[in-house]
């Protein structure tokens, strides 16, 4: 049963974070027109400062009695991995890449950062060629 409410707390808030995704990402479109990503730029950037807000809050146990019926583990995987895991995965890869410097890793941090832009630029690029007609 434990497993099934996991399932449920991801599951909802991957669709409110998708839906809140999508209404910022148009609402920038609306306002600062489409010739810059400016809705991507912030929902990456407000989705880092967001769960590292929150990651630290939790971390500090001072969300964990926020709630009776559920436990900070719960909690995160509502609110980290379902709901900013659909707003922006960004936000996690940022988290990550900061986690190693904190813990003295500094190029492995670095080196994280930039091959993640590095092979995922190029992941992209792979995944249009292998859509195109040959």
């Amino acid at each position: 049963m434990h497993v099934l409410t996991q399932v449920v707390l991801v599951a909802g808030g991957s669709a409110l974070g998708g839906l809140l995704r999508w209404g910022v990402s148009a609402a920038c479109g609306r306002l600062f027109g489409t010739a810059f990503p400016w809705g991507t730029l912030l929902i990456n950037v407000s989705g880092s400062v967001f769960l590292g807000w929150f990651s630290t809050l939790l971390s500090q146990r001072y969300l964990a009695g926020a709630s009776k019926w559920l436990r900070p583990e719960d909690l995160q995987l509502l609110v980290a991995v379902g709901f900013t895991g659909a707003y922006t995965t960004f936000s996690t890869f940022e988290f990550e890449a900061d986690k190693l410097w904190r813990d003295g890793h500094g190029l492995l941090s670095f080196t994280y950062l930039a091959s993640s832009v590095v092979f995922g630029l190029a992941a992209v690029r792979l995944g249009i060629l292998l859509a195109r007609d040959p």
